[in-house]
């Protein structure tokens, strides 16, 4: 599974953005969060499935580490 850190957070629309330890992006919504999406925070280090979605790379099962 891979990891990243939260990059950036738009908690009003309910969104981020993950960097993965390999220096790619995924967006995210904050259906994908296993717990409370608003215990996030940026910089924080995170475990998530990657799938693709018709705009690019989604994390999907986000998980809080």
């Amino acid at each position: 599974m891979p990891s990243g850190t939260i990059k950036r957070i738009q908690r009003d629309k309910g969104f981020g953005f993950i960097r993965a330890s390999n220096g790619q992006e995924y967006f995210f919504h904050r259906s994908a969060v296993q717990g409370s999406f608003d215990s996030l925070n940026e910089g924080q280090h995170v475990s998530f499935e990657e799938e693709q979605s018709a705009k690019g790379p989604r994390a999907g099962n986000v998980r809080p580490e």
